[in-house]
């Protein structure tokens, strides 16, 4: 029992009771069509069990504070191990955080430099090295000779407490006068010294004054010298200089520019650090970005800076985030900032070709080692493109997933449960070999790796499959199939299995469309783009591939459509770059882009809203003669509205009671019983209906009842044309896959348009099995079949195989990316050599 993991009774979201049962330190994979139950069971089960289970141990108090989960529907599992989701969501949108923030690669960094790098001086860039007190006097005297000096040696800085002790003994040695918190004291007995009452909590600033010198002597010089030496020795080797008519300058024995008057404060990690005051900006707060209209450059601007409105780069640290001394200090002729924004291949390089003294290797060995295990895990993910000052708001969710993958596998931890949630999103399939290593790694350590994934290869590599279906929706969650690969390719039940073992494929098209005119796009430039210049073909399926970070997203994202929106719309768009050229936008009527982003975060979204048709049944409702003679316009139908809703639960279906240290009850509504309606709603009938008996119907279902309306049944006919007719049209959009939500969206933009519209699309098979995909594609092969054109950024080879025409990035990402390598059919591509997705497709052909 110990080598298992276990479920019995299943039964959250559509499982249907189900009892499944998987092997322990393997890799094992969950697939099936997309809502067929695999992230129910994956995540919604076992690693919400699992995390629940680890909270409970912990005392009351703790659990208070960290929100215990309600227990998943099941009656028992046997051998659960501690569990850790690796899930498809974003990894925040926090403008402070980075690539080398989250996996905590900068936090090394800043030990680095604060133990082995070498300050330069902030002015003339000289390196700055420790000086003796007598150095500095003989500097000073010298340079002051006829001056007022006065010589503060500072006791206290940012310190809290009293003092006394200390300014007693510095008085019997004969400094007699301070300036404490800004008022000069001078002290004739000890007892005023303590009559001083200092707060304990506030940090003073504490300066013991030395008698003022005027340089012009021999004599004076002598005194200067000594009084210079013993400031020193009482300052902890810093002191303040105060000359006659000049700002005060800083001198420290421990490192010091003497030429500049600059002094460095001793090197810590906080020194380094733009979330902290020691090492931020202080014009930007560390951002690195500014509203150009606040005056006060406030911290609490920085995170509306996410808007976008007003923005402007910070020319005090010029989007570096530091202070300068901070950038002054190198390592092998590099900053930190600088480091922080080489590639993750170019960082690796960097620190195999690294130029240290004996010492500086000798402390850093540790430091370095660190550092490159977790360069090297975020390279074996297919992120060696980014960089460490990369924000994570800018990040995709298969590129923060990967991150975190990464993160787990440098942590070295055994005996885990890992859930990963389609690790493959927004991979090439270059980069997906390196991620089946990385995950056979992570089985390697000493773990069970859960996987839920459509792709081919993972599944073909796997220790155990676990095929769900048959169908998805209320038509799915049961196990159709289990055991290794080669007995899910034989079991005629499994609709995976089918496609594993060629029985059923993606076809490729017996003939390419041809195009007949083009859209021209001029000097494209952006991020990593080496000035490219490309034709899309028009009224034909366009691919656009490369390996991760080629420049896919930045042609057609931060190029090709603000360039199209700007002539379309007739106005110039914000990110719109002046030397872009656009050519053939005659040749089109609109444009729709399709992306990744959920449809909506509230329990109150759902796909009846948005794709439109719950407006239309609403005003179904309304028109009914009972509802005009009670007077119920529109509103009356909503649930968000409260002439209609159940005054209960405010048309939520459910009562949410707090617990506090035990998990949330969540209890349905006795008064309307889910419904969400109030009473006199629900006595409003449309055909036999109520409002909330058609919420509870499927697409298919609905489809049937709204028949003889054409413009609602022409939405419904689309959801179920793309495999959403299992879907129910009052289903809250929080529970929607990642897949089922793009498919939303889709046809939400199906739905507007009839032709000469080019519509493009980012991925459009995420989450998608390659049965839903033989689906999509028969969508997308209608809109053109009407005069339209779809560009699809695409790494799914078996997509790419249908398109009539690819044009393929690369040779590589970051860098050493950014250029067309292949263009023309998948054939011709196939032909290329230097092209990755040519070498893959040439295998699929």
């Amino acid at each position: 029992m110990n080598d298992k993991i276990t479920v019995i009774g299943a039964r959250e979201h559509n499982l249907k009771n189900i009892t499944v049962s998987f092997p322990k330190n393997q890799l094992v994979v969950i697939t099936g069509p997309s809502g067929s139950g695999k992230s129910s069971l994956a995540l919604d089960i076992l690693y919400v069990e699992g995390k629940r289970r680890y909270m409970e141990s912990l005392s009351s108090y703790a659990r208070q504070f960290l929100g215990i989960p309600k227990k998943p529907d099941f009656d028992r599992i046997d051998g659960l191990c501690p569990s850790i989701a690796i899930e498809q969501k974003t990894v925040g949108s926090n403008p402070r955080s980075t690539v080398g923030t989250i996996t905590e690669i900068y936090d090394y960094f800043r030990i680095l430099f604060a133990r082995i790098g070498t300050p330069h001086c902030p002015s003339c860039d000289v390196v700055i090295e420790a000086q003796s007190a007598t150095k500095i006097a003989d500097a000073i005297t010298q340079k002051f000779q006829g001056h007022l000096v006065t010589i503060a040696a500072p006791l206290a800085i940012e310190r809290k407490g009293e003092f006394i002790h200390e300014l007693t003994d510095l008085m019997q040695k004969g400094f007699y006068r301070c300036i404490i918190d800004g008022v000069t004291h001078k002290f004739n007995h000890v007892d005023d010294i303590a009559n001083l009452k200092l707060k304990k909590t506030y940090k003073h600033t504490i300066d013991i004054l030395v008698d003022s010198f005027t340089v012009e002597d021999q004599d004076s010089l002598a005194r200067l010298q000594e009084a210079i030496q013993r400031s020193f020795g009482i300052a902890q080797e810093m002191c303040k200089i105060m000359v006659e008519g000049q700002e005060p300058a800083l001198y420290s024995s421990k490192r010091m520019c003497l030429a500049c008057n600059i002094a460095i404060p001793e090197l810590e990690p906080r020194f380094f650090s733009f979330n902290s005051p020691v090492g931020a900006c202080t014009k930007c707060h560390g951002l690195g970005i500014y509203n150009r209209y606040d005056q006060t450059h406030s911290v609490m601007d920085g995170y509306a800076l996410m808007m976008g409105t007003h923005v402007q780069t910070c020319d005090q640290c010029h989007g570096m985030r530091l202070k300068k001394d901070a950038l002054a200090v190198k390592i092998d002729n590099k900053n930190i900032f600088q480091l922080s924004d080489y590639s993750i291949e170019k960082l690796l390089l960097f620190f195999q070709n690294i130029q240290l003294s004996e010492s500086q290797t000798e402390i850093s060995m540790d430091l370095r080692k660190e550092i490159v295990s977790r360069l090297q895990f975020l390279s074996d993910v297919g992120l060696n493109y980014l960089s460490l000052n990369r924000t994570a708001r800018t990040l995709s969710g298969g590129e923060g997933q990967r991150i975190r993958l990464a993160k787990q596998v440098g942590s070295a931890l055994s005996g885990v449960l890992y859930i990963l949630d389609e690790p493959s999103i927004g991979l090439h399939q270059r980069d997906n070999d390196r991620l089946i290593l990385t995950l056979q790694s992570l089985k390697n350590l000493g773990n069970s790796v859960l996987v839920v994934e459509h792709d081919v290869d993972t599944m073909r590599i796997a220790d155990y499959l676990i095929d769900m279906g048959p169908a998805a929706g209320i038509h799915g969650g049961q196990m159709t199939a289990c055991g290794t690969p080669q007995e899910v390719e034989n079991n005629p039940n499994s609709l995976t299995g089918k496609y594993l073992s060629g029985v059923l494929s993606i076809a490729t098209p017996a003939q390419r469309r041809k195009a007949t005119k083009w859209l021209e796009l001029k000097h494209a430039r952006a991020n990593n783009l080496k000035d490219v210049s490309v034709k899309f073909p028009l009224g034909v399926f366009c691919g656009i591939s490369g390996v991760s970070g080629s420049g896919k997203s930045s042609l057609i994202f931060q190029e090709l459509i603000p360039a199209l929106e700007r002539v379309l719309s007739h106005h110039k768009s914000k990110m719109y770059d002046a030397d872009t050229d656009l050519q053939g936008v005659e040749h089109l009527r609109n444009l729709v882009q399709i992306d990744q982003s959920p449809i909506g975060k509230s329990s109150r979204s759902n796909p009846g809203t948005y794709i439109g048709v719950f407006d239309d049944i609403r005003k179904f409702f309304a028109a009914v003669p009972e509802s005009r003679a009670r007077g119920y316009e529109v509103g009356q139908f909503s649930f968000n509205r409260p002439q209609g809703r159940c005054y209960e639960c405010s048309g939520d279906g459910v009562i949410n009671v707090s617990m506090h240290f035990l998990p949330d009850v969540v209890m349905i509504c006795k008064v309307c019983k889910g419904k969400r309606y109030n009473q006199e709603t629900l006595q409003i009938l449309y055909k036999g209906k109520t409002i909330a008996d058609v919420l509870d119907m499927t697409a298919l279902e609905a489809l049937e009842f709204f028949a003889a309306h054409k413009i609602l049944a022409k939405k419904l006919q689309l959801l179920c044309d793309v495999g959403l007719d299992y879907i129910k049209i009052g289903q809250p959009s929080t529970t929607l896959s990642g897949g089922e939500s793009q498919r939303i969206k889709l046809v939400n933009e199906l739905a507007k348009r009839d032709k000469d519209t080019l519509y493009i699309l980012d991925e459009p098979t995420t989450g998608l099995h390659s049965h839903d995909i033989v689906k999509l594609l028969v969508v997308l092969n209608r809109l053109i079949a009407k005069g339209n054109s779809i560009i699809v950024i695409e790494h799914n080879i078996d997509v790419l195989k249908t398109a009539d025409y690819i044009i393929d990035m690369g040779p590589d990402g970051g860098d050493k990316g950014g250029t067309i390598v292949a263009i023309g059919t998948p054939e011709q591509v196939a032909l290329t050599q230097a092209s990755y997705t040519g070498q893959y497709l040439k295998k699929s052909l």
